[in-house]
């Protein structure tokens, strides 16, 4: 009678369970990133501004390449980066079902406000790359521009599938909207944790043209996007080896992601945000 009681006091775990706790967690992990990210963004870029010392922002400014230090190419800069807050701050409450289901009103703003501003960004992304110089090599510019370019084409199949009410077809493509959208993001992430792990530079190089540099450009959404079909398609299989293998593999895209922000917030926005507090 104790042994009976005992097991059912026990949880039971499911790979089904074990695989949404997975994916569950690299969200968590993702939302967290985000929202420093956007704490960071805020500081090196907006605060200066607030406090009325603008050219502090363009100082301290990572973004490099740039043929002229002010003028309209700043001001398109300034654009691009800043709607970052917000859409750091709202983007990832998209993926929440729990959102959805209560309030549908606020899903479909947040939504559209999320879709223009990714708009907005992929188009001065492009012009900073291509017109402003705001690069450091050609080669090492082809995996964010292909991503800039894949950025209206998957949003315009979100968009589609929302309005004919095809919502398992609009979640799938609002995801990879996501994931695109933040590709910049994930590109430092990885290329952050890249360093860390090999406790240094391993096939890059400063232009960011190297084997390495070039790998990531690509895998940072890549691979998150075939990881998000990989999970659709185990939910759908009746097959427990796929379910494992697929738990398996969001499990790395957790762990890379993890790293990433890890690395990102240690080395690279952290030391940042000092120095925008030790220059004011």
């Amino acid at each position: 009678m104790l042994m009976s009681q005992t097991k059912t006091l026990l949880p039971s775990f499911s790979i089904d369970s074990i695989l949404d706790g997975v994916v569950k967690s690299w969200v968590t992990i993702v939302l967290i990133g985000q929202w420093m990210f956007g704490l960071y963004i805020f500081i090196l870029y907006a605060m200066p501004s607030l406090l009325g010392s603008p050219e502090l922002a363009s100082k301290l400014s990572p973004a490099t390449g740039m043929k002229k230090s002010l003028g309209a190419d700043l001001m398109v800069l300034f654009v691009h980066i800043l709607p970052a807050i917000i859409m750091a701050a709202s983007g990832l409450l998209q993926l929440f079902p729990q959102l959805r289901k209560q309030y549908p009103s606020f899903h479909r703003w947040n939504g559209r406000v999320f879709f223009v501003l990714a708009l907005s960004g992929a188009f001065t992304g492009m012009y900073l790359t291509w017109v402003a110089g705001l690069r450091l090599s050609d080669i090492g510019a082809m995996g964010v521009s292909f991503n800039g370019m894949l950025i209206p084409i998957f949003i315009a199949l979100a968009w589609y599938t929302a309005v004919t009410k095809r919502f398992a077809a609009h979640q799938r493509f609002a995801t990879h909207s996501f994931i695109l959208v933040n590709g910049v993001w994930f590109f430092r992430l990885y290329l952050m944790g890249w360093f860390v792990m090999n406790q240094g530079a391993n096939g890059n190089t400063n232009k960011i043209d190297g084997p390495a540099d070039i790998a990531i450009s690509f895998l940072c959404y890549l691979l998150p996007m075939a990881i998000v079909e990989c999970v659709l398609f185990a939910k759908r299989s009746s097959k427990t080896s796929v379910k494992w293998m697929v738990t398996m593999f969001a499990s790395l895209g957790a762990l890379i992601t993890l790293i990433g922000v890890g690395s990102a917030v240690l080395l690279m926005w952290f030391p940042r945000i000092q120095s925008v507090f030790d220059a004011l």
